[in-house]
């Protein structure tokens, strides 16, 4: 079993940033490929972006490629969002999701409960 809680979610003007973390518990954390999704109010659910177990391959959604950066720290059992330039479409439930193994394909096995971001215009 894996534990996910997420944090640094909050208000923000349009072009600005926020850090999101998410903090794993429960299992060796290097052994999980990370995710973040988001559902804004009305829409399904929808992947942002996800990291490889080393930290070297990362994959983005295409709505937020150049915007923002996920990284992880597995000394700290730490998946970050770091979100830059962000727009009022940003404004969403975000989720850290994990898989365990080294692929990214196939369905997530873990998720926390959010954080909400919301972006002003």
């Amino acid at each position: 079993q894996v534990q996910l809680i997420e944090s640094g979610g909050g208000l923000v003007q349009a072009g600005g940033s926020l850090r999101l973390s998410c903090a794993a518990s429960g299992r060796t954390f290097s052994f999980y490929y990370m995710g973040w999704f988001r559902q804004a109010p009305g829409k399904e659910r929808e992947f942002v972006a996800a990291i490889n177990l080393s930290g070297g391959s990362t994959y983005y959604a295409d709505s937020v490629k150049g915007r923002f950066t996920i990284s992880r720290d597995n000394a700290k059992n730490t998946v970050y969002l770091q979100m830059n330039s962000l727009k009022p479409e940003d404004t969403a439930v975000y989720l850290c999701a994990a898989k365990y193994g080294s692929t990214r394909y196939g369905p997530y096995d873990y998720w926390g409960q959010g954080t909400q971001v919301t972006v002003s215009s």
